[in-house]
């Protein structure tokens, strides 16, 4: 039994903003910024756009893309979307606090109304975790086939915009894979899912919650935000890279020569490159487009994995090596058979 991806999208908002734009209203610059963390620019949802319209979006262009590539019988996404079993939104900035669940507005948005709808909410890690769970899904239940795993988050609405240290680290966006169980011995081979309590207080928006609540008359100079213990969470990911990376090869009996690309969680370049030179490999296997989008959080893998698809620099047979760490603090990684 297999697990292939027959389908990559993603959406981005049109709205960019670059370094240079934040510094007009920061103490900071564009030297700065890349400096510590890679990012040029990210893209920005404007006042009307949810987690939901990014998530049905580029899930719609996974579907679409299925056709396209006749990987489906199906004719229009309408008729695919009426196959879908599952629907799994990973995401820390849903539409609602609370509930409903955002899977189940995407589920409704798309028209899949065979699928049950989820969320799973791990913060960066969040898509890993809804590959894992879409795959067991479909694995325990012989009248399953498809599911769409969807990343997308808007934490623009979540930082404090005056705070330099973490409002220019985020930007919008969303991305969707459609897995489909197959008879190969292809798509998700192994997966590593993992978490470290003890960090909760590292990456955290306090306010909200039921150990915290919001209560009558609350009063907020700066809405509730993300906080972020920059050096303990920079300790942490590297640690989780490199970790993640040597077990997902050695429990597939694999040499990092057997990977055509490491496909990370775009959180900082640096990040990266200290994971890289732990590793002792060169950077140029890691995909890196956080440049442009910045960290997108849980929509940052499948955006990447949807860019790579769509250039055409993933091929048949490749193996692929996704790897993520977030707020829990989690981590987790996949390898897949493309």
């Amino acid at each position: 039994m297999g697990f292939e991806i027959i389908g990559t999208g993603r959406a981005i908002p049109p709205k960019r903003v670059t370094n240079d734009e934040l510094a007009k209203t920061l103490d900071t610059n564009d030297e700065w910024i890349r400096s510590h963390t890679g990012i040029e620019a990210r893209h920005l949802v404007d006042e009307r756009t949810s987690c939901s319209d990014l998530a049905a979006e580029s899930a719609r262009n996974a579907l679409a893309m299925a056709i396209e590539q006749g990987t489906c019988v199906e004719k229009t996404v309408e008729e695919l979307a009426l196959t879908v079993d599952m629907v799994i939104v990973g995401s820390s900035s849903g539409d609602y606090f609370c509930c409903p669940a955002t899977a189940c507005i995407v589920q409704d948005m798309l028209g899949a109304k065979n699928a049950g709808a989820m969320d799973i909410v791990n913060a960066c890690s969040s898509f890993i975790y809804a590959l894992e769970t879409g795959a067991g899904l479909l694995s325990v239940n012989k009248g399953r086939r498809r599911a769409l795993i969807i990343g997308a988050d808007v934490l623009s609405r979540f930082v404090d915009w005056s705070d330099r240290s973490t409002c220019v680290l985020f930007g919008d966006g969303a991305g969707a894979v459609l897995l489909e169980k197959t008879d190969t011995q292809s798509g998700v081979l192994r997966a590593i899912l993992g978490a470290d309590g003890s960090g909760a207080e590292d990456l955290i928006m306090r306010k909200g919650g039921s150990r915290d609540p919001f209560k009558k008359g609350d009063a907020f100079a700066v809405p509730p935000h993300i906080e972020m213990n920059g050096r303990a969470v920079y300790v942490f990911a590297v640690n989780a890279i490199a970790e993640t990376i040597t077990k997902l090869l050695d429990a597939e009996h694999l040499t990092i020569e057997d990977i055509a690309l490491i496909v990370p969680h775009q959180a900082n370049a640096r990040i990266v490159q200290a994971a890289a030179k732990r590793l002792a490999l060169p950077e140029e296997k890691f995909f890196l487009n956080i440049a442009e989008y910045a960290n997108t959080s849980s929509a940052s893998i499948p955006i990447a994995l949807d860019e790579l698809n769509r250039s055409g620099r993933l091929r048949k047979g490749d193996h692929i090596l996704c790897v993520a760490f977030g707020a829990g603090l989690t981590y987790g990684g996949a390898l897949i058979r493309w």
